[in-house]
């Protein structure tokens, strides 16, 4: 596989397939104004809901619930994964201002399984909320917290110390149970401009040892043509991949960093998933695209390229799918 992630000359991470990422204070100002405005969406028809099947849920085997956003909790071999955890009402430095929660978290933090394990894409308020982590070290002080390269000093500055730092490819084991594998996403970092791209962004790949049963949790990411065929090729066989279809539009602005449904397609395509579920949409309005606008769009997307819509639902928070 690929060395380590590249960098600029002062020590920034750099996306290796695209040059320009459009997150200058130019850009925003721009799109601010209207400039990247896209043209209108088709409307999504009135009650149109994403068609999930209706299968006998089996507590016993593994599954997922979408709690919003890219938080998605996950039950394998009597362990509990959280990804990307976000409880708080705002996504943003304060919580006085920024964007605002428009659904409640599918289940309140106080009512959570045990949780062993969290993985950490990176480290956008959207996806590293402090308050969360506060609250989810004070009532889990066990959990195991993995994230990608950088992040771990942020978690050092609140005296999490149970935290696995990854890079692109690199790989652990953990507690005998599973293989976690950091692996390539196509974004950007930093919780304040001087801090742009210090950090590591990524997505992991998991892989229970006692089933054989592997998930793919995609993170945020824009899309290119080799990162998830690679991905596909390393791991022939995914069972479960959580991928974003939210916060797309304008494409001008958004393309370099934050798929859309049709992109959301191509990776599930390119890693061959079994069943994909969608995430980050209708939690935060972040974008421009009509808050239901991203599952009636994916559904489209599945009928055109003569896939079957089971195999990439866009579930309503709480619904408890197995894989």
């Amino acid at each position: 596989m690929d060395p380590l992630p590249p960098m600029n000359r002062k020590g920034r991470y750099i996306n290796p397939h695209i040059d320009n990422i459009r997150r200058k204070p130019r850009d925003f100002l721009l799109w601010s104004l209207g400039y990247f405005r896209d043209v209108p969406f088709d409307r999504v028809p009135e009650g149109f809901s994403y068609p999930i099947p209706d299968l006998d849920f089996d507590p016993k085997k593994p599954w997922a619930m979408w709690i919003g956003h890219s938080t998605y909790l996950l039950s394998v071999v009597g362990k509990h994964i959280l990804t990307d955890p976000i409880w708080s009402k705002r996504c943003s430095p304060v919580s006085f201002f920024g964007p605002k929660r428009k659904i409640p978290p599918a289940i309140p933090l106080e009512q959570l399984p045990q949780i062993d394990y969290v993985l950490i894409s990176h480290d956008h308020y959207d996806h590293l909320d402090r308050r969360t982590v506060e609250r989810l070290h004070s009532r889990f002080p066990n959990i195991l917290w993995v994230v990608p390269h950088g992040v771990k000093k942020w978690f050092k500055n609140l005296e999490i110390k149970r935290v696995i730092e990854l890079s692109w490819w690199e790989e652990i084991d953990v507690d005998s149970i599973f293989k976690v594998t950091a692996v390539p996403s196509q974004h950007f970092s930093g919780r304040k401009t001087p801090d742009l791209n210090r950090t590591l962004w990524a997505g992991y790949v998991m892989e229970d040892l006692l089933t054989a049963k592997i998930f793919y949790f995609v993170g945020d990411t824009g899309y290119n043509e080799h990162d998830f065929k690679k991905i596909g090729e390393k791991f022939e066989k995914i069972d479960l991949s959580l991928i974003p279809i939210g916060a797309y539009s304008p494409r001008k602005f958004m393309a370099p960093v934050h798929v859309e449904p049709k992109d959301a397609v191509k990776i599930h395509s390119d890693v061959d998933s079994k069943l994909s579920l969608g995430m980050h949409w209708k939690t935060f309005r972040l974008s421009e695209e009509p808050i239901e606008q991203p599952p009636f769009d994916l559904y489209r997307c599945m009928k055109r390229e003569n896939l079957d819509p089971h195999t990439f639902l866009a579930p309503d928070p709480g619904h408890k799918i197995n894989w």
